[in-house]
């Protein structure tokens, strides 16, 4: 179970209240305007401006609990800087490549930890991210005509967009392919796969497996299945525990998942 739910959160042109003075302040007033939020100092002000979101970034812990007291009476969603247990929510490392942004949050137990692990990934993820992104984007209605079935639309993207595949978005110049992809990809076959399990274990799935269990339109598993090894497929997949009538049930991609 995840302990909190991670949202990405459309502020550009609303008020956003940041209360507080010095660095940290400081920092919460660009990381809004960088969003294109507009920063309300005072808290009624910015309630009667629509504002429903408040960052409150006192050194003393009293000034802290008494603003985001109000803010919260105030109807608003409130995050107090290094005060995790006052959060309404907290504020990831953001790595950006715009209009993709990958956000790293440690639930407020540590900002350097995030902070590391996204320094990291911008050494991996490609500066040309971003233009795959857009370029795909822009060819959603050729997909669609090209892949009427979502179904069989989502496992061509899932093979382009693969280790190795042609979309692979680790590669530098796969943003200059997507036209000649989408002029040759081909239907990705759909039908039946079983999943002998090993052990309850996730990280001991093949990738192989881990790609056909996240690219499965149903999931069908014995019971003893591990929820751990259930949550890798994805989350609109349906679900069920096996019987005799599936074993010629279902359409699209089906995984069958044997207990281990």
């Amino acid at each position: 179970m995840i302990a909190s739910l991670p949202l990405f959160h459309r502020i550009a042109g609303r008020p956003v209240v940041v209360l507080g003075s010095g660095e940290a302040a400081e920092a919460k007033r660009r990381l809004v305007e960088r969003a294109g939020g507009v920063v309300f100092e005072d808290l009624d002000h910015g309630c009667n401006a629509g504002a429903r979101l408040a960052f409150v970034a006192h050194e003393d812990e009293g000034p802290a609990e008494a603003d985001a007291l109000r803010a919260r009476q105030a109807g608003l969603l409130v995050n107090v800087v290094d005060r995790p247990a006052l959060c309404d929510f907290t504020v990831p490392s953001v790595l950006d490549r715009s209009p993709v942004l990958v956000a790293i949050g440690t639930g407020g137990a540590s900002a350097g930890l995030a902070k590391q692990l996204r320094l990291r990934l911008e050494v991996l993820l490609p500066s040309t991210l971003g233009r795959l992104a857009q370029a795909l984007y822009d060819a959603r209605g050729r997909l669609r005509a090209r892949f009427p079935d979502a179904g069989e639309r989502r496992r061509a993207l899932d093979a382009a967009l693969g280790q190795g595949g042609a979309l692979d978005p680790l590669d530098d110049a796969a943003a200059d392919r997507v036209e000649g992809w989408l002029a040759g990809a081909a239907a990705m076959a759909s039908g039946r796969v079983e999943i002998c399990l090993r052990s309850d274990d996730p990280e001991d799935l093949t990738l192989r497996e881990a790609r056909l269990l996240g690219s499965a339109d149903l999931v069908l598993h014995e019971v003893g299945v591990a929820s751990a090894v259930l949550d890798r497929a994805r989350a609109d997949a349906m679900r069920r525990e096996l019987s005799a009538v599936d074993e010629a049930g279902g359409s699209g991609l089906v995984v069958i998942l044997r207990a281990p």
